[in-house]
């Protein structure tokens, strides 16, 4: 116990500098994947020609093929067409594409869910279909959304993992590297665990005061 106690007191920069990494990856995902995701959402639910299909054919792609395809697709295989991007920044970029695609799903079935009365009501006031949607619609999808969508951005958590592949200094690699110094990998990748684990349950904390400040809102 004494020696996991020592390699903890060790180890532990290393760790928490990896999942300050993590964690800017994962946030830097979370707000670019809902901001496309979004719009993936609304070019669907509008049905916009041409680009509904293109939207259509996005999130198939991506929800049809693994995250780790993807970063190595945008990082070791656009280059050869002279699209280079650093590993921060190509892993950043695969996280955002894959995760966008999955909440746009969960916005889409949020939007469906908004009774047709409520279309409506809105028409009935002179509101255009975009401002339906925005000041009538978008508003009670979100809370049907919160669910699905904290779902998508905790998974994303552990999803950054993945980018250690591509050298990008996280979380996972951090442990990699500490191990490969210390030859102790039980105790570090249960640390890794426990931190990916400390870090999840921050953001369910966040997501329970999300819908409990939604449902006051009712």
């Amino acid at each position: 116990m004494q020696t996991w106690i020592d390699l903890f007191h060790l180890a532990w920069p290393f760790l928490l500098k990896g999942a300050g990494y993590t964690l800017a990856f994962a946030l830097a995902a979370m707000v670019l994947g809902l901001a496309l995701g979004f719009v993936v959402a609304l070019l669907r639910v509008a049905q916009v020609p041409v680009l509904a299909q293109v939207a259509t054919f996005y999130v198939s792609a991506m929800r049809g093929t693994p995250l780790l395809v993807q970063i190595f697709v945008i990082y070791y295989g656009l280059p050869s067409v002279g699209i280079e991007f650093s590993p921060a920044t190509a892993g950043v970029l695969a996280l955002t594409l894959n995760v966008a695609a999955y909440l746009s799903e969960s916005m889409r079935g949020a939007i469906a869910g908004v009774s047709r009365d409520q279309w409506h009501a809105g028409y009935s006031l002179g509101l255009t279909w975009w401002q339906t949607m925005r000041h009538v619609v978008v508003p009670q999808a979100l809370r049907l959304a919160v669910p699905s969508l904290s779902n998508s951005l905790i998974s994303l958590i552990k999803d950054t993992s993945l980018v250690s592949v591509i050298t990008v200094t996280e979380l996972m690699l951090a442990t990699k590297e500490v191990i490969a110094q210390t030859f102790q990998p039980l105790p570090l990748y249960l640390a890794a665990a426990a931190l990916y684990w400390a870090m999840s349950a921050a953001f369910e904390w966040v997501q329970r005061q999300v819908e409990a400040r939604l449902a006051q809102r009712r």
